[in-house]
């Protein structure tokens, strides 16, 4: 299966968030996202919002500690 990737670096809070919801509504339950953002946010409030919404998240954490990149991947869960 293919992992889709979703780049919202250089955006603030709320917008990775709301990003990633979008992207994740044109997806099947089953299928993978890579978010990829430069907030350190994301790595609570993507996977909250998962959980409130029923995907599971598959890894969260720096990338690259220098650039301030962050990944986030989710599968997304029955009802998307």
């Amino acid at each position: 299966m293919n992992r889709q990737r979703l780049d919202a670096r250089h955006l603030l809070c709320p917008m990775p968030v709301i990003r990633t919801q979008e992207r994740v509504a044109r997806l099947a339950p089953g299928e993978e996202l890579e978010v990829l953002a430069t907030d350190p946010g994301v790595l609570a409030d993507i996977p909250a919002w998962c959980r409130v919404n029923g995907h599971l998240v598959l890894e969260a954490g720096p990338v690259d500690a220098a650039e301030r990149e962050f990944r986030v991947c989710l599968r997304v869960g029955p009802n998307p």
